[in-house]
């Protein structure tokens, strides 16, 4: 590991946060927190923290001093000054004198003494940051570390590494208790560089940024060599995949479904790394040790569900099996921690020994928390069973751990988004009225995945879905969109809601058209919404948690317009295919419904289509946009929050909403 510190990025940091009346000792404090942040071999996702002791004036023009820590659950790699609460430092050093100090009164105390009122809350170790006499403190959960720290030898190794280099403290809870400690620790040898935590982590401390985060990676360093120097390589097995692993992702998902009655993104890593995890001698009874750090057990649970190749048919057993092994050990402890309740008793993570990793989240990001949190204490297990033996901490003190309420604060406690967990297929994702979608459901929560032909990726981050996952594929090519379904299937577990927007305009008069026209426009506008269908069916069916498909039809199926016969006919057939499938789908739960919507400006109806649209009707373009019974000109928006209308209707099929101001000749019962 390399120190990444320059001089002249730092005195960037500088200067942008002058210019917000952030202070230098602060505007470092953020430079070196985004290092260690990005560093995922040393923390992730809203693990470790940092400070920085620092002079402000009080209400009454007094110098006092201040100190400014992590705030707890923020994430390291990218916060700001907001990240970082700033307190009053004297009170909390007065707390050293205590000899108790149970959580609620410890956290009372910090809010109690935070320079602004709205801060988020400190880290639960500010205590610990607070009391050492230093400038600078920063503590990561370096992978490296975790290997000799879960060692049943882990003091004589780091002892045998570092002499008297740095002090060694036994596992203790964070908190007042773990603060206390390391002063003591300290207050022994006031000459070492860092404070090795049993089980937990490293601090490091300096009288300036650059000191501090520098012992940082010097210490890393040195137990990265001692570990790749010793280490011992670990027996592997050698299997081969020859099951249908869409399938068992669908039945996951409708297991995890069962157990909870939420929806999940599930994904299926099967790279280099991950088999190689996987495929690793006993790694059932190595990954249900317990974790490496206690911070861990409340993204991935305590244990992880390991499931042998030839075990892949029993799927859901397992995976009851699973959650009736929690609900004992949720039981078996629960009396450790006052008034706790137990939260879904779901693995986060699960292996296919010799084969792959899953990992499984209620959103998209929590997923992606589980995996890397996963790899992460993986990682550090196979490296402390290559130098050793790898023991964690007792059951009791990981359960106190997972229930503990100022851990569990670090999630995000806020309501969920009405589409939370739902993965979103829209067609046609690429243009106007698609994007309008994606932006509606993505801002209720939805997981979306647009496909398309072709993408302006300018538009894309105009609309901010430059994050969605795209997809280039033509719809009537059924080869290749098979192939990019199986991608959906194994990035995100499954479908919940299909939007069949994708649509072109053809025209001619019908008794003179071209056939070909006429069969391009069933292959736009009908083929490609009944093979996307096809497909999303299917997995529905099989992940049995049902389904919502929606049309975007047109008012052209109803209310034909001259010239306009090859559109409209397609249209009418899907609008058809609609009824269809919500016909065979109900007793699935699957909901199938539509929207007529008629005149929005869009990738179809283009500015020349307009003309010619007009001139049919023999109206100006402006009258042509907003001729209806509203007098109104419809917008993109206006459909997309139609096809969100659509998932409120819970017991709502074969139903279409109409959005065009008011036709009466295209009008519905």
């Amino acid at each position: 590991m390399k120190s990444l510190w320059n001089n002249k990025t730092a005195q960037k940091y500088v200067n942008h946060y002058k210019k917000k009346n952030v202070s230098k000792d602060l505007a470092l404090r953020i430079y070196t927190t985004h290092l260690l942040g990005n560093n995922p071999k040393l923390v992730l996702h809203g693990g470790g923290n940092s400070s920085v002791k620092s002079e402000g004036k009080d209400l009454f023009n007094k110098n006092v001093k201040l100190i400014y820590v992590k705030g707890s659950g923020w994430d390291m790699s990218n916060l700001n000054e907001n990240g970082l609460p700033g307190l009053y430092l004297d009170p909390l050093l007065e707390t050293a004198k205590l000899k108790k100090l149970n959580d609620n009164d410890m956290v009372n105390c910090l809010r109690s003494n935070l320079i602004n009122s709205g801060s988020p809350n400190p880290s639960v170790e500010t205590l610990l940051h607070a009391y050492l006499p230093f400038k600078y403190v920063d503590h990561t959960h370096s992978n490296a570390f975790l290997s000799i720290l879960n060692q049943p030898n882990s003091i004589a190794l780091i002892k045998k590494i570092f002499g008297n280099k740095i002090g060694i403290v036994p596992y203790i809870m964070p908190g007042f208790s773990l603060a206390k400690e390391c002063l003591k620790v300290f207050n022994k040898n006031q000459n070492i560089e860092g404070l090795a935590l049993i089980n937990h982590g490293i601090f490091t401390f300096g009288n300036n940024a650059k000191e501090s985060y520098e012992r940082m990676i010097n210490l890393v360093s040195d137990v990265e060599k001692y570990i790749s120097k010793n280490k011992i390589e670990l027996k592997k097995y050698n299997n081969k995949l020859s099951f249908n692993i869409s399938d068992l992702i669908l039945s996951i998902r409708r297991s995890f479904s069962y157990h909870s009655h939420d929806k999940w993104i599930i994904k299926f890593h099967s790279k280099y790394d991950d088999t190689s995890i996987a495929s690793t001698k006993n790694i059932k009874t190595l990954l249900n040790k317990g974790p490496v750090t206690p911070d861990h057990v409340i993204r991935i649970k305590s244990k992880i569900l390991v499931i042998n190749k030839n075990n892949l048919h029993k799927i859901n057993h397992e995976i009851n099996k699973y959650c009736k092994e929690y609900k004992k050990y949720f039981l078996k402890n629960k009396n450790l921690v006052k008034n706790c309740k137990t939260t879904d008793p779901l693995p986060r993570i699960i292996v296919l020994e010799g084969l792959a990793i899953i990992s499984i989240g209620k959103k998209l990001k929590d997923q992606k928390i589980s995996y890397d949190v996963f790899k992460s204490m993986a990682l550090s297990i196979l490296d402390a069973e290559k130098i050793g033996k790898f023991r964690s901490i007792k059951e009791n003190d990981i359960f106190k751990m997972e229930y503990w309420p100022l851990e569990r604060a670090k999630l995000d406690s806020a309501k969920p988004q009405s589409l939370e967990g739902n993965n979103v297929i829209i067609t046609g994702g690429g243009g106007t009225i698609g994007m309008a979608i994606a932006k509606k459901f993505k801002h209720k929560g939805a997981n979306i995945i647009l496909i398309d032909k072709k993408y302006n990726n300018q538009l894309l981050e105009e609309n901010n879905l430059k994050d969605c996952y795209s997809i280039n594929v033509d719809l009537t090519n059924i080869k290749k969109l098979k192939k990019e379904f199986e991608k959906i299937i194994l990035n995100f577990g499954g479908i919940d809601i299909l939007i069949s927007n994708a649509g072109m305009a053809f025209q001619g008069a019908i008794e003179s058209v071209n056939s070909k026209i006429i069969k391009n426009s069933y292959d736009v506008n009908f083929l490609s919404h009944q093979n996307i269908s096809q497909l999303v069916v299917q997995a529905m069916k099989k992940q049995n948690t049902g389904g919502l498909i929606l049309y975007n039809l047109s008012k052209q199926a109803i209310n034909p317009g001259k010239n306009f016969g090859p559109y409209g006919l397609a249209k009418s057939s899907t609008l058809f295919l609609m009824k269809q499938y919500a016909l065979e789908c109900g007793k699935y739960n699957i909901r199938v419904n539509g929207i007529n919507a008629d005149r929005i400006v869009s990738g179809l109806l283009t500015k020349k289509l307009i003309s010619q649209r007009a001139n049919a009707r023999g109206l100006s373009e402006k009258q042509y946009l907003s001729n209806n019974l509203l007098e109104t000109q419809v917008l993109a928006e206006d459909v997309a929050q139609a096809f969100f209308a659509q998932t409120l209707l819970k017991k709502t099929t074969a139903n279409i909403i109409t959005v065009d101001g008011g036709n009466i000749e295209a009008s519905l019962r």
